[in-house]
């Protein structure tokens, strides 16, 4: 199977769903003729025209209005947000209308809408181009969030997200864009909502997302020549997330570490780790243990923004703790 990019992963989605349905467009800032900050909208603008690949001023409120509106009218955009941290420039549009929408007018109108946006750290872009924002949309009912972490599951995702009639915000972490993988030509869908176990391990269940699977993954390797198996579960889907995976690996390790760059406090691996404790406490061998970032903003200085996120060194330390618990 050829290998492709993570974005240019995103992009080929893109193109074979506005390929396929001429009712899906693209809309946001500088995603035309520039083909996006991070290029991944490159060549759809000339291949499709202004009328589905349509730049917007510089206002979030006024991109999510117009895509709210387009989708509930009939068509399916899919609005790119720059950078995640910009999404409270609509977040009265995204948790007052895209989400509640279908509920209020009893299912007779439905939103299918896609909201495409960066973020993470470890870029040293600072406190407004850094934040990890899964949290600030966690008690809203009727989004869903999507973050993939390989350009197979990028592509799938997003083409799932875009034929689904539910609102979507579709996370792209900016360290992962140039990460290459094998990618099917034809199109093809990832389940939403379903996880998936990258490492099988009977010690310990790792649970995170994105980027810091990677993370997760290597100090699984590493732990395994101490004789130490963890099982790492890709969430994919944070919401809903996916409780039967999750499920059937602590029945299996009895142990679980939660791993995700956000500041600790009202994180969102907090809300699995309550599920996990009223539903699979009897099952636990040792506390849940929640691995995060730092309760302060992103600094721009790499030493500090390293300080900041989630090290190997830290989940070395709190795995061995609970194994030998």
């Amino acid at each position: 199977m050829r290998k492709l990019s993570f974005g240019r992963a995103i992009n080929e989605a893109l193109d074979q769903e506005m390929g396929r349905d001429d009712k899906v467009f693209v809309i946001g800032e500088d995603v035309a003729q520039m083909g996006g900050d991070f290029g991944v909208t490159q060549g759809l603008w000339k291949k499709y025209g202004e009328k589905r690949v349509k730049n917007t001023p510089l206002s979030e409120a006024a991109i999510l209005g117009i895509a709210n509106g387009a989708a509930m009218a009939g068509l399916r955009p899919v609005a790119e947000i720059m950078f995640a941290d910009f999404i409270t420039e609509c977040y009265d549009q995204l948790v007052n209308n895209s989400a509640k929408v279908h509920f209020m007018f009893n299912g007779t109108v439905t939103c299918p809408l896609v909201v495409r946006t960066v973020n993470g750290a470890g870029f040293h872009a600072a406190y407004h181009h850094s934040q990890t924002p899964e949290a600030w949309f966690l008690n809203v009912p009727g989004l869903y969030m999507v973050a993939p972490s390989t350009p197979y599951e990028a592509k799938g995702l997003l083409i799932a997200s875009i034929r689904n009639d539910n609102p979507v915000i579709f996370l792209e972490h900016k360290l992962l864009y140039d990460m290459e993988g094998e990618v099917s030509e034809e199109p093809y869908t990832v389940e939403i909502g379903k996880a998936k176990v990258k490492k099988e391990g009977k010690d310990a269940t790792i649970i995170t997302s994105q980027r810091m699977v990677y993370l997760a993954l290597e100090v699984a390797e590493e732990l395994s020549k101490e004789g130490i198996q963890l099982e790492v579960i890709d969430l994919r889907t944070l919401f809903p997330f996916d409780k039967d995976t999750i499920f059937d690996s602590i029945a299996k390790t009895g142990r679980v570490i939660l791993i995700n760059e956000a500041p600790k406090t009202g994180n969102y691996v907090n809300e699995i780790s309550q599920t996990i404790n009223e539903e699979m406490f009897e099952f636990l061998k040792a506390p849940i243990k929640r691995i995060t970032g730092l309760d302060t903003p992103t600094a721009f200085a790499p030493k500090l923004e390293n300080y900041y996120l989630p090290g190997k060194k830290d989940i070395i330390e709190e795995v061995k703790e609970i194994v030998e618990y």
